[in-house]
């Protein structure tokens, strides 16, 4: 899909909200106009779906640095490339190895359970932007549409379409990633319904990094003197590869709630009563107020998932420079992995408020889980004397082709999300047969809201804490490839943390603190092979927010402290920084951010990639880091249209050329970027 093709689309879809919009309106044209509270959001909260607020995303503050990579964290290991594989670095913040391990590398542009948003407005709601940067050889563009409409008081539709094509600064460095779905929900008085489909489909052209990091950091000597250098034209390892991930995820929330009708009489005005002719009292009518009442619900969540990964490399002469091992088959690499699961959970629920001495909500549930694994299966004839295989490093019969497993788990929830001062749940989960027997998940949070002296004025403290002793993945523990094939036996991973924060609004600070402890932690190698620490290894990481104000002068900041206790198995940067200085003002009708933000983080041994497994491993021999990657920008708002204009890496060339924050991949160098979003909430 070419840029003509992407703004033509953007065009009909403003056409179509709009016309969505005139059509619902009409009917009033003739009345005086009617204000319409805004839309409301919420998200769900696993594995009971109940609900919890969440922001309907209209804000044009920060809205350009959304569209560069490093936006994901404050110190964040990418390949490059807008919408490719990267890792974060923040520790706290890095997800946990899933299921399908494969599609870890691209979580913050892949949809989710914990990013599934719900809606609802009086009217329909359309989100609408397209945002671009680079020129035919490198484009970046981005379209993204989010509707939802309400049926009725109770019950709502939505659909969500995310399109993110990039053909990359570099070269063999595309991708594309569609992502559509469908979402409703019914909130009725007995009857409640939340579900979601999204389909999402990612191909990333997978180049192996730059073959000599000199380009970027000393061009003139790789070059004969000459100081410039087409990024396009420097030469990588890999120019056949590709990787594909696709998947699936169907899910749906029901709860049926058992109660009593409340009833509220409300008589006529009091007064001398009125007579008819005879002089007999005339009655007054009554209004009457049913109120459902819930004290006990009854739930049923079903999650389907379902994942596929395809790695392909044509070029075999190249494979055998870039790979140590070939197993299965010499002429080309075709890795396919395959993954499903389905997991239901029912549960029953006492309602927060369901005695008055009960100022919480109580649930207890059960959840099996069925999954189901099928990979690249060995065929061919390993012992041709035209071929030149490496032998198995494991026994050839010791990974089933195709593995099913079924898990059964109770666990139990104690909420408090109501009042105004204080906020808590807690979370047991036991795993009791199958893959699951023996893990054990415990996780907790209270948060309080302390009124200060001041009127409206109040601190905010959270405190958070967590075990968890779970299995290491599947695919983690058993795996076979062209080029990598492993059959390990881990321990349980235990992790334990302990945490809280402190919000003062009216100063705009923020502290954190968090300790964290693993045992057993599986990581990926400097052979990209997984392997376990037995040992321990510990995390602290403090942090401050601290946003200052001094008339339409803003200066934004953000510090990370990081240590860990073993560099060799878990690097981190000790310390990340983030700083945003800009001027925020109106003129007339337009609201407009202009500024220079900085993202920062200090040297250590940053992780280097693998595009056969889409994993990051460690490795001691590159330091990177101590490297400011700044863009000047734009931000505006007219109405319902937000836009922005943004000179991303603006400082190239300023402060230094080593900007990688992966090993052999550099960051993307200047250029100019654009984009609009029409909000048809307002």
């Amino acid at each position: 899909m070419n840029k003509g093709s992407l703004i033509l689309l953007f065009s009909l879809c403003c056409v179509a909200s709009a016309a969505a919009q005139s059509t619902h309106s009409g009917a009033k044209s003739a009345q005086k106009p009617i204000e319409f509270p805004p839309p409301v959001a919420w998200k769900l909260i696993p594995p009971l779906g109940l609900r919890e607020e969440a922001v309907v995303d209209t804000m044009y503050e920060n809205y350009a640095q959304r569209f560069v990579p490093s936006d994901i964290s404050d110190a964040y290991a990418t390949t490059g490339n807008y919408g490719a594989e990267g890792l974060n670095m923040i520790h706290y913040k890095r997800p946990e190895p899933s299921d399908f391990f494969f599609r870890d590398a691209l979580y913050p542009w892949l949809p989710s359970e914990m990013t599934a948003r719900f809606y609802n407005s009086r009217r329909p709601m359309t989100l609408l932007s397209y945002n671009t940067a680079g020129g035919r050889d490198n484009a970046q563009e981005r379209l993204n549409a989010i509707f939802s409409g309400n049926i009725n008081k109770k019950a709502q539709v939505g659909a969500l379409l995310d399109y993110i094509y990039s053909k990359g600064c570099y070269n063999n460095q595309a991708d594309k990633n569609l992502i559509w779905g469908a979402s409703g929900s019914y909130i009725g008085d007995r009857y409640e319904f939340q579900g979601y489909f999204t389909h999402y489909n990612s191909l990333n052209k997978e180049n192996g990094g730059i073959t000599d990091i000199r380009y970027i950091t000393d061009p003139a000597e790789v070059q004969g003197g000459v100081t410039k250098v087409n990024p396009k034209s420097i030469p990588t390892n890999l120019n056949a590869a590709h990787t594909r991930v696709t998947g699936t995820q169907f899910y749906m929330n029901h709860r049926y709630k058992i109660g009593y009708w409340h009833t509220d009489s409300v008589g006529a005005p009091k007064g001398r009563p009125e007579l008819d002719e005879n002089g007999f009292e005339i009655p007054r009518d009554s209004v009457i107020y049913r109120t459902y009442i819930p004290v006990t619900s009854v739930i049923w969540t079903m999650e389907y998932n379902r994942g596929r990964h395809n790695f392909r490399d044509d070029n075999v002469t190249e494979a055998s420079k870039f790979f140590e091992h070939t197993y299965l088959n010499p002429e080309g690499t075709n890795d396919k992995t395959r993954y499903w699961s389905v997991r239901n959970t029912v549960g029953i629920s006492l309602l927060e408020g369901f005695n008055r001495y009960a100022k919480f909500g109580l649930a207890g549930y059960v959840t099996h889980e069925i999954r189901r694994y099928t990979q690249t299966a060995d065929t061919l004839d390993r012992f041709s004397p035209d071929w030149e295989l490496d032998p198995f490093p494991v026994a050839d019969n010791s990974i089933s082709h195709k593995t099913t497993q079924n898990l059964l788990r109770v666990g139990g929830q104690l909420t408090k999300q109501h009042g105004s001062l204080l906020h808590y749940a807690a979370t047991a989960q036991f795993g009791i047969l199958g893959e699951a027997a023996g893990e054990v998940n415990l996780n907790g949070n209270v948060d309080v809201q302390v009124p200060m002296r001041r009127e409206n004025d109040s601190l905010y403290v959270q405190v958070h804490g967590g075990f968890d002793n779970t299995r290491v993945p599947y695919l983690l523990r058993k795996y076979i490839s062209n080029h990598f094939i492993w059959d390990n036996d881990f321990n349980m991973t235990r992790r334990y943390h302990v945490g809280g924060s402190v919000a003062y609004p009216r100063s705009g600070t923020v502290l954190n603190a968090r300790v964290e402890n693993i045992q057993n932690l599986t990581y990926f190698n400097s052979s990209f092979l997984p392997a376990q620490y037995n040992g321990n290894v510990q995390v602290l990481t403090l942090s401050a927010f601290q946003n200052l104000k001094a008339g339409i002068l803003h200066w934004d900041n953000r510090v990370t402290y990081q240590a860990s206790t073993n560099q060799d198995i878990l690097p981190l940067p000790a310390l990340a920084i983030y700083s945003n200085l800009y001027l925020k003002f109106r003129v007339a009708t337009l609201f407009v951010q202009f500024g220079i933000d900085c993202d920062y983080y200090t040297k250590y041994y940053a992780p280097k990639y693998q595009p056969a497994t889409a994993s990051f491993a460690t490795q001691h021999d590159v330091k990177l880091g101590n490297y400011p990657f700044m863009n000047v920008y734009a931000n505006m708002k007219l109405s319902k249209a937000r836009f922005y204009v943004m000179l991303s890496h603006v400082n190239q060339g300023l402060t230094g050329n080593n900007y990688f924050s992966v090993v052999d991949y550099p960051l993307n160098p200047r250029r100019l970027q654009i984009g609009v979003s029409v909000d048809f909430a307002n």
